[in-house]
């Protein structure tokens, strides 16, 4: 190929995601289906956010209860504890799971309702969940992530509107907000969080705080080397060492 070619090649190659503009957030509203979802990455992101002071809170809309080799009334407080561990690692300042049925979460309006309260309740300048999407990076998504993403996705518009569940400000006094960021998981990313290594290894320790949960996983790696490959992986196509990609919308 002559060197014209090669030129011609790097005009056409598509660009990388930008850096996500963190001017005005204070606080990170991190909604997930299971224990263990937020470990994947976006506990990286987590750890360098509250290293500046950011305050982030985990909403979980299951406790995993169905997600382990022994009784779901067993398996639910051990992976909340082991949840509460993994939110230590990073920072997380709370912690609220809710009571919806692991592997049968369905999308609807008890879902949204449930997520906008936690808006209301926590004002966050951003909301990080899932895409809702069937094909993710990774294969076909798990029914209750997808179920999770499009209800949070839609609870964001709920939150800020006093017209949808009324009674979240009538009843329990929790006047509408409105998130600035949307930012998703799971798809092609158009902003990054650049990583340091303190955050990558608190990462790490988040994931290795689901200890029992990942002993029932045959073959999975170890966080040591998985953590660090993805964040890698991410960092390359935003060139930089390691970092946490998200589909970023701003909606105000």
């Amino acid at each position: 190929m002559s060197d014209n070619a090669e030129d011609g090649a790097a005009d056409r190659a598509e660009p990388g995601p930008e850096p996500l503009d963190e001017a005005g957030i204070e606080r990170v509203l991190v909604v997930v289906a299971h224990p263990d979802d937020a470990e994947y990455g976006t506990s990286a992101a987590v750890a360098s956010w509250t290293s500046r002071g950011v305050g982030v809170a985990y909403l979980l809309l299951t406790a995993g209860e169905a997600g382990m080799k022994r009784p779901p009334e067993e398996a639910g407080p051990l992976r909340a504890r082991e949840q509460r561990r993994a939110g230590e690692a990073v920072g997380v300042e709370r912690l609220t799971i809710l009571d919806f049925p692991d592997g049968t979460l369905e999308y609807g309006l008890p879902l949204r309702r449930a997520i906008a309260r936690e808006i209301r309740a926590y004002r966050p300048d951003a909301v990080v969940t899932g895409s809702g999407d069937l094909f993710v990076g990774w294969g076909l998504d798990h029914a209750d992530h997808r179920a999770a993403g499009l209800a949070a996705v839609d609870a964001v518009r709920d939150a800020e509107n006093r017209w949808v569940f009324p009674e979240l400000a009538d009843e329990e006094d929790l006047e509408p907000w409105g998130a600035t960021w949307l930012l998703l998981t799971g798809r092609e990313p158009t902003r990054y969080v650049p990583l340091d290594e303190d955050a990558e290894a608190r990462a790490v320790a988040s994931l290795e705080a689901h200890e029992a949960y990942l002993a029932d996983l045959p073959g999975h790696p170890t966080p040591a080397e998985f953590v660090p490959w993805m964040l890698a992986g991410m960092g390359r196509a935003a060139v930089v060492p390691r970092a946490m990609g998200f589909d970023a919308h701003r909606l105000r």
